[in-house]
């Protein structure tokens, strides 16, 4: 496994199954509230999907299975591919209480079995925030093609490349040129949320940042037509660009 990869698996195993149950709730408690209104759960990306019922989704990074999960109940086929067995543990967990299948596949996203995968998804969705975690972005868009049936749709949803240079989220990331292409360790995405003396022994990790062209591009040098790019504003600074949502489709 790329020395990268593995240590960002160590840093989403750390402790992410308890924290889940601290910010979201007990799985069975999650689940009751997904169940309750599943298309809420998936907020503005539900635009982008076309339909649900039937529809095989690769879910790139699924994280604990907040958006995987009411794509479920909505009636897609899903797939989520991640590096954490923590992340597996609680997704599943609330999968099962709401009463819905999911395959959770456990791994580096880089080495998905295509033998098995390749060419068998409608859509290949992510979001949250999951680019930087992988250096290389035209090997990542390049494996997320090949995950594509032909017309099949990639629904890319990220934060937005300003964050290179203003923390607009507030995610208590580091800034930087917006032209880096450093290689930078920073720490857990959910750290922020303990106190530092507990926050200093989370692993860090490994992540890398794009700008805008670089992403675009990365998409269109794939192989893929892009159909749309929509940017989107920031949580607590909606004057500034907080993320954004890429749709494009393989001819």
């Amino acid at each position: 496994m790329t020395d990268y990869i593995a240590q960002n698996k160590k840093a989403w195993e750390y402790n992410a199954y308890d924290f889940w149950c601290s910010h979201n709730g007990a799985p069975a408690d999650l689940a009751e509230q997904l169940r309750a209104d599943p298309l809420k759960a998936i907020r503005r990306h539900a635009v982008y999907f076309d339909s649900f019922d039937g529809v095989r989704i690769a879910n790139i990074c699924g994280s604990c299975g907040k958006k995987a999960v009411p794509l479920a109940l909505l009636g897609a086929n899903v797939v989520v591919f991640d590096i954490s067995a923590d992340n597996y543990r609680y997704a599943t967990e609330v999968a099962s209480a709401a009463g819905v299948p999911l395959d959770y596949q456990v791994g580096n996203v880089l080495e998905i079995d295509m033998a098995r995968y390749g060419g068998s998804f409608d859509v290949v969705f992510m979001e949250g925030g999951i680019l930087s975690y992988f250096h290389d972005i035209g090997q990542f868009m390049a494996i997320m093609r090949e995950l594509l049936k032909p017309g099949g749709k990639l629904i890319c949803s990220d934060f937005h490349p300003f964050n290179k240079i203003n923390d607009a989220l507030g995610l208590e990331q580091p800034t930087m040129s917006y032209f880096s292409t450093e290689v930078y360790e920073s720490e857990m995405a959910h750290a922020r949320f303990y106190e530092d003396e507990i926050r200093r022994k989370f692993p860090k990790c490994s992540h890398r940042k794009y700008t805008l062209s670089e992403i675009i591009n990365a998409v269109m040098d794939t192989g893929f037509t892009l159909r749309r790019f929509d940017e989107h504003p920031a949580w607590f600074k909606p004057e500034l660009p907080g993320e954004f949502t890429l749709v494009a489709v393989k001819e």
